[in-house]
């Protein structure tokens, strides 16, 4: 495959930097909507959660990071269906070190057309430039299991380090 295009910016949001990126699918809200919140439809492309949402928060683990991901805690913000979700993780990033990761989507439909905008807290610029890739690929995924092509035929070689450039310029 050849190397994709960034299309992530930084956007300030609530005191802090954001990492956004839109995707765009010809399917309903709900079907797009069930793609990033169903544990079955998120294991074609990402990974999975387990627990009761109606607790707050869910476990999530990524299936596709390699042997032994450790679990994630997602504490539920918002939860609007089929419009909008915003979680928060700490997770480990690079070593040990946690990090407390806040992550929105927000779902539009006009037309036929649902717009996905993801977005990712930034807490530090330097991680934007393994950050942004990672999810370039992942949300390429996304649309790939949605519009019936393989995802697994996608490389995160095609997105790391081709895109790191980018995203350090953008959140330099």
């Amino acid at each position: 495959m050849s190397q994709p295009d960034p299309t992530g910016r930084r956007e300030h949001r609530e005191g802090q930097d954001f990492l956004v990126i839109e995707r765009r699918f010809t399917a309903p809200i709900d079907a797009v909507w069930a793609a990033v919140t169903e544990p079955g439809r998120l294991s074609r492309w990402i990974g999975t959660w387990t627990g009761d949402p109606a607790s707050g928060s869910v476990d999530f683990r990524m299936l596709y990071e390699g042997e032994g991901t450790a679990v994630e805690v997602f504490t539920i913000h918002e939860c609007e269906a089929p419009r909008r979700l915003s979680v928060t993780s700490k997770a480990p990033y690079e070593g040990d070190q946690p990090v407390d990761w806040h992550v929105t989507l927000d779902l539009t439909e006009a037309d036929g057309v649902t717009t996905l905008r993801f977005g990712q807290s930034v807490p530090e610029a330097a991680m934007a430039e393994s950050v942004g890739p990672g999810w370039e690929f992942y949300l390429d995924r996304l649309v790939a299991a949605e519009s019936g092509d393989d995802p697994a035929a996608l490389d995160f070689d095609d997105y790391f380090p081709s895109q790191s450039e980018h995203y350090r310029s953008e959140f330099s």
